[in-house]
C-alpha cells in the first residue's frame, strides 16, 4: 500500500493550538469566518427554494393524476410518490448538512471575536418583561419575539413533508394480500427509492473529513519567438 494511503493528515488540535494558528491574524480570520457564515446562510435558503420547486411540482402532478381518470393512474401515482420521497428526504438531509457548516463558522466567530470585538456575537439581549403589565405580557406572548430556531423549524417542515410523501406512497400502492401477484415494478421502484435515500445518510452522502493528499501539475504557456518563424522569400517573375 502506498505511503500516502497509510499516513493520516487529519489530527485533533488543542485549544492552545487553535489560538496559536490564528495568533496575530484574528481580525482577518474573524472577517473571513463572518463572510463565509453569511454565504452559508444564503446557500441554505437557495437550496430550500430549489427543493420546494421540485417537491411542489411533484405534488401538483400527484394531485392532477388523482383528480383525473387517466389510464395507468396508479402506476403514475406510485412513481410520483417515490420521487416525492426522494426529494423530501434529500431536502431534510441538505438542511441538516447546511446547518452543520453554518454552525462550524459560527463556532469560529464565537472564539475569534473575543480578541477583536469582544463577545458581541455571544451576548444576547432580550426584552425586560419584569416591568410589563399583565396586558402587555399577554400582547408580548402573542406578537413579541421568541427564541425560536428558524433552521430547526425548516428541518421539522422538511421532516413533515417527507412523512407525508411516505403516506401518499402507501396510499398509492394496491391493497396488500398474500394471494395477490407480486408487482416487480413496484418492488424495484420502492427498492431503488430506499437505496437512494439510504445513500444520503451513509458514507456515500457524507462529507469526507479525513486528510487529503493533493496532486499538483503546472501548465506551461508561452509565445513562440518571432525570429524563429520562417518567412518564405517571394520568387521573381
Amino acid at each position: 500500500m502506498s505511503i500516502f494511503k497509510k499516513d493520516i493528515t487529519t489530527t485533533r488540535i488543542t485549544p492552545e493550538q487553535y489560538l496559536e494558528y490564528f495568533k496575530g491574524k484574528e481580525r482577518k480570520a474573524l472577517e473571513r469566518a463572518q463572510d463565509i457564515r453569511k454565504f452559508e446562510i444564503d446557500l441554505y435558503w437557495r437550496r430550500a427554494t430549489y427543493f420546494w420547486t421540485f417537491i411542489g411540482a411533484t405534488f401538483a402532478g400527484f394531485l392532477a393524476i388523482q383528480a383525473s381518470g387517466v389510464q395507468g393512474r396508479q402506476d403514475l401515482s406510485v412513481i410520483l410518490s417515490c420521487l416525492g420521497v426522494v426529494f423530501s428526504f434529500g431536502w431534510l438531509c441538505v438542511n441538516r448538512g447546511s446547518k452543520f457548516w453554518q454552525e462550524n463558522w459560527e463556532k469560529h466567530v464565537d472564539i475569534l471575536e473575543d480578541e477583536v470585538t469582544g463577545p458581541l456575537y455571544k451576548v444576547i439581549l432580550s426584552r425586560n418583561l419584569d416591568d410589563y403589565s399583565r396586558s402587555e405580557k399577554v400582547r408580548d406572548l402573542i406578537t413579541g419575539p421568541s427564541a425560536l430556531s428558524v433552521s430547526k423549524i425548516n428541518q421539522l417542515i422538511s421532516l413533515y413533508v417527507f412523512v407525508l410523501w411516505l403516506l401518499l406512497l402507501w396510499y398509492s400502492l394496491p391493497t396488500f394480500t398474500f394471494s395477490a401477484q407480486v408487482n416487480w415494478f413496484y418492488c424495484g421502484l420502492i427498492g431503488l427509492t430506499a437505496t437512494v435515500c439510504a445513500s444520503f445518510v451513509l458514507n456515500i452522502g457524507r462529507t469526507y473529513c479525513g486528510g487529503c493528499w493533493h496532486n499538483a501539475e503546472l501548465r506551461e504557456s508561452r509565445i513562440k519567438p518571432a525570429n524563429s518563424q520562417k518567412h518564405s522569400t517571394p520568387k521573381k517573375a
